[in-house]
């Protein structure tokens, strides 16, 4: 389980999130600076740290700017791995069966936070 950062860090507003789509946050998760991918689906959020596991990369293409595939799955950048938008599951390329690390957020009054723990697995 990964340790999150101050509990309710605002993160961005539910609506700067397009519903189905990705977006990048900042955020200082156990004493370090980490950038996070957020991925709206419909009043949720689900995030994770903005780190491939293949090779250690960013997952964007350019800051905040990430790749989606037909599916509407989370694509790496550099190598192509796909990732499942539910559990951050690798269902294709060079890291199949790993997962994106999670990061717990809730949206609150509109707003996404960071919480204490990962939140349930749908």
């Amino acid at each position: 389980m990964l340790s999150t950062g101050e509990e309710g860090t605002r993160l961005g507003s539910l609506s700067q999130i397009e519903d189905g789509g990705f977006a990048e946050a900042e955020a200082t998760l156990d004493g370090d600076a980490e950038s996070l991918i957020l991925h709206r689906d419909g009043d949720h959020v689900r995030a994770w740290l903005n780190i491939c596991p293949h090779a250690g990369r960013r997952l964007d293409w350019a800051p905040g700017q990430f790749l989606k595939s037909r599916d509407g799955h989370l694509v790496c950048a550099v190598h192509g791995a796909t990732f499942e938008t539910t559990d951050g599951l690798c269902i294709a390329g060079p890291c199949r069966g790993e997962s994106l690390r999670p990061v717990a957020v809730e949206v609150q009054d509109g707003e996404v936070v960071l919480t204490p723990e990962p939140p349930p697995t749908p």
